[in-house]
């Protein structure tokens, strides 16, 4: 067979990708090495709940036409992410906002709260510049920066434990840049998002993600690097899979260091590893979608039960606790190390692969960037707009 293109992974923006091609008249077939489609986004159903395998997926986005593209394929409900943060015995609203700091300190209005996160952040300022003998602040690392913008309260209940696992390091040990701000609300609201639409595919991202491929050939299981044929480790054009099917394009939204044969060395990810449990005789877990785990003794950064993404009322439940883990080969790189020395080695890369003809690098993988799924989308769109 002839295509125009091959899209190298089928989730979301290759899926979106290929969709687009098609309605050009392009002809695509898509590829995968897992055995489903999706990437990430995956959900399957169990128990008539429909888990969500890689971790919570909450679609949200003020782009109207990314909004109004999604809804095309799928029905959404209004599920509002609201998560719950936990330290020792203690509660907390996330994201920081009037409920959060009303149990934090006993107060009840935005001035009363301000006061306190101003004084004490304050305070930490003025201590870390007499510790650095220093006339100005400037945060060092992305405990100064915490301290200088929430003060010592929230820092080591709500950020310390919780970044320092999410990155596997102290964080005196971590950028300041990672921690640009810190968002607070001084309204009694418990919206973890701003965005102007927000909600839960019907049935799971699956779903979703079917009918966005549908009439457009999809081989799961299918590993690149066995499928298409090589020569040094690269494509060599006209492109081919060694079964012979022959291809103009290649959409690739694989790691681009690895499409390079890591040949300038490797980019770094952090990984993470998931626990499932099917609880079948409990009803209801923990009463919430999503709970963090703020302190580092803890060893997993939040608790998911999925029935509750759907509003699902039935007997049983499913569990799964996150554990961010070190990424090495083999493992699945789910967020990119956007750090000053990683971003310097992607730069490289992209100027091989801007060199590199017919062949398109998409995602987080491909543009090493971790990006919410309205962006993917909104990425995917612009790229196939921009292509022939």
């Amino acid at each position: 067979m002839h295509y125009d293109y091959l899209v190298v992974g089928a989730g979301l923006f290759g899926a979106v990708f290929a969709r687009q091609m098609k309605e050009k008249g392009k002809t695509v077939l898509v590829i995968d090495r897992r055995d489903h489609i999706g990437g990430n986004v995956y959900t399957e159903n169990r128990m008539g709940i429909n888990v969500h395998k890689y971790g919570a997926h909450i679609f949200h986005t003020s782009d109207k036409e990314v909004w109004d593209y999604v809804n095309e394929f799928a029905e959404f409900n209004n599920y509002i992410n609201s998560p719950v943060a936990v330290y020792k015995d203690e509660l907390y609203n996330l994201p920081f906002n009037m409920n959060t700091f009303s149990k934090m300190w006993g107060i009840k209005t935005p001035d009363e709260a301000r006061e306190i996160i101003n004084t004490q952040a304050e305070k930490e300022k003025e201590r870390i510049k007499s510790e650095k003998g220093a006339a100005e602040f400037e945060a060092e690392n992305l405990e100064e920066q915490a301290l200088s913008l929430a003060g010592r309260d929230i820092y080591e209940k709500l950020v310390k434990g919780y970044t320092e696992k999410q990155w596997g390091r102290d964080c005196k040990e971590l950028p300041a840049f990672i921690i640009q701000r810190l968002p607070m609300r001084f309204i009694y609201d418990n919206n973890y998002f701003n965005d102007r639409y927000q909600g839960i595919p019907i049935g799971g991202y699956t779903g979703l993600v079917e009918r966005i491929l549908e009439g457009i050939e999809v081989k799961t299981g299918t590993d690149y690097y066995d499928f298409i044929k090589l020569e040094d480790g690269l494509p060599v054009k006209p492109f081919a899979s060694v079964s012979g099917d022959a291809f103009d394009k290649i959409l690739f939204t694989g790691m681009i260091d690895e499409f390079f044969g890591y040949k300038l060395g490797t980019l770094e990810y952090r990984s993470l590893r998931f626990e499932t449990e099917d609880l079948p005789e409990v009803d209801n877990y923990q009463g919430n979608a999503v709970v963090n785990y703020t302190e580092r003794e803890i060893p997993y950064t939040r608790i998911i039960e999925h029935k509750h993404f759907e509003y699902g009322t039935g007997k049983g439940t499913i569990i799964t606790r996150e554990y961010p883990a070190d990424w090495k080969h083999g493992d699945e790189p789910y967020y990119p190390m956007n750090d000053t020395k990683n971003n310097e080695l992607y730069a490289k890369y992209k100027e091989l692969a801007d060199d590199f003809n017919d062949v398109y690098f998409g995602g987080r993988l491909g543009q090493y960037k971790y990006y919410n799924m309205d962006r993917i989308i909104r990425e995917a769109l612009d790229m196939s707009r921009s292509v022939k």
